[in-house]
């Protein structure tokens, strides 16, 4: 089967044994909007609040993200095959930043999977990924902690995170946003960390 996703320069590609080659690819906000509508728009991804939009409005949203140098997408790909959406940002540069004290070193992570095939769930399907887009977050950019602000009432993602060893910080209410470019709802979230050391051990 040929790739559709060869040509493109990943940021980071990692061999996965037992799983398969994972690349993160820079987010083509128009190219991959077909994709990303069809996984934003179900049921499932609700906590992601892009229900009801649009495909154009999808691209829209990340065509504006693509002008920032703070916020990050890419499109998750698993041997040839999308499987996942990964977004990171500079905390003290988002609306997380009014609800916590960033430390250097710190970078905020979003991760949507795509839906699972008619075979169902896939065991360790979650973890190969984490552990791929984790070894980019700690090893390619150098952080030191990551934040996550998952839905307080999207308890399966609070409880993947807790599994994985992140720590519960506080609930929060992220603070509506309102620009010309982008609108984003006031958010009940939990935040939650991954320090450096508990993820790559000395």
């Amino acid at each position: 089967m040929t790739d559709p996703y060869a040509d493109r320069t990943a940021v980071h590609e990692q061999v996965i044994d037992g799983f398969g080659t994972v690349r993160l690819l820079p987010l083509d906000a128009k190219g991959d909007a077909e994709v990303i509508h069809g996984w934003v728009s179900q049921e499932r991804a609700a906590f992601w609040g892009m229900n009801g939009l649009t495909r154009d409005e999808v691209a829209g949203i990340y065509a504006h993200l693509d002008t920032l140098d703070t916020h990050h997408a890419y499109l998750v790909v698993k041997d040839g095959e999308p499987a996942a959406l990964f977004q990171t940002y500079e905390p003290e540069a988002d609306r997380v930043s009014e609800c916590y004290d960033p430390e250097p070193g710190d970078i905020g992570v979003h991760l949507m999977l795509a839906p699972a095939g008619p075979g169902g769930a896939r065991i360790g399907w979650t973890a190969a990924l984490m552990h791929a887009v984790s070894s980019y977050v700690w090893l390619g950019l150098d952080r030191q902690r990551v934040v996550v602000d998952p839905d307080v009432r999207n308890g399966k993602a609070i409880e993947r995170f807790l599994r994985l060893g992140f720590v519960s910080g506080p609930k929060v209410v992220l603070p509506e946003v309102n620009l010309p470019d982008v609108h984003l709802p006031e958010k009940h979230a939990q935040l939650a960390f991954l320090a450096r050391p508990v993820a790559f051990p000395a």
